[in-house]
């Protein structure tokens, strides 16, 4: 006696479409993510805010007693603001691209690697995740422009917010390239300690770079907050009514070999460092099982 199979019908397997609309797709995702986290955590947010509020107000309101950042009579707050901003992007955005780190402890970064889309658009997701995060969050610190000396020009306003997308864009592509090096969760805290508190005192956020010793004035200039720090501050003091010898003292131009570096070319510096971080990560996270 013979039995009769009827073959079960099969069904379709839909595979989403490849190339760059799936691309974008997925980086817009990763972003999405990024962004509801950071609103979610209203911890991350408090947090934020309270090292810049402390730099600017405590630390600078102290000092400004008793350091004379130039001829002029400029309060120190006004010449401590746009190094203030620099940080706190800084930080927020080094630990935006570091989440990676928490991403793969989890679990959820596997999940996203086995995805059929370029692993550069999930890392171009967290980059643009975390640069929106930093800078909503430094947009609270411009917001206090005003009580640091600081005039609520418009332009300067707009100026400084494209420095700090910039500066954010970059430095968030820097933590990536950590968290590509860090193996696990406990090595995130003492690894972020040892790089970017060095970045944050060499940039010239905190004092004038201005008379420094050759060998401190050397590692300014490799520094990649040094881009977003100088370019801020120019912004600044050329729209304030500076002689030109406190112009000199405060703004201090930025110089390799002696040569003058233009404003344009700080933020083509600050753009390629960000972008060779960039790929390396992509490259490092390639590489992942």
């Amino acid at each position: 006696m013979t039995t009769t199979v009827t073959p079960l019908p099969v069904a379709d397997v839909h595979r989403p479409p490849s190339g760059l609309a799936a691309d974008l797709r997925a980086a817009r995702i990763v972003c999405h993510r990024e962004l509801l986290r950071w609103l979610k955590d209203r911890r991350r947010l408090a947090a934020g805010l309270v090292q810049p509020l402390l730099w600017l107000f405590v630390l600078g309101s102290g000092l400004s007693r008793v350091v004379n950042v130039g001829p002029g009579n400029v309060d120190f707050r006004t010449f401590l603001f746009p190094g203030v901003l620099a940080t706190s992007v800084m930080f927020t955005a080094v630990f935006a691209g570091v989440s990676v780190v928490w991403d793969r402890e989890f679990g959820f970064l596997r999940e996203m690697l086995v995805a059929p889309i370029r692993r550069s658009s999930i890392m171009a997701g967290k980059c643009l995740g975390g640069a929106i995060v930093a800078t909503s969050q430094a947009v609270v610190i411009l917001a206090l422009a005003g009580l640091c000396g600081v005039p609520y020009s418009p332009v300067l306003m707009l100026e400084l917010l494209g420095v700090l997308f910039l500066a954010s864009l970059s430095i968030t592509a820097f933590g990536l390239l950590l968290g590509a090096r860090v193996a696990n969760i406990q090595s995130v805290m003492p690894v972020i300690q040892t790089v970017i508190t060095p970045m944050m005192f060499l940039s010239g956020a905190l004092y004038p770079t201005a008379g420094l010793p050759t060998w401190l004035a050397l590692a300014t200039k490799v520094n990649p907050v040094t881009y977003a720090v100088n370019p801020m501050r120019h912004v600044l003091f050329t729209h304030l009514d500076l002689t030109p010898a406190a112009a000199k003292v405060l703004d201090h131009q930025l110089t390799w070999g002696g040569w003058p570096v233009p404003f344009a070319l700080q933020l083509v510096m600050l753009a390629a460092l960000g972008l060779v971080a960039f790929a390396i990560a992509v490259r490092r996270f390639s590489k992942t099982d």
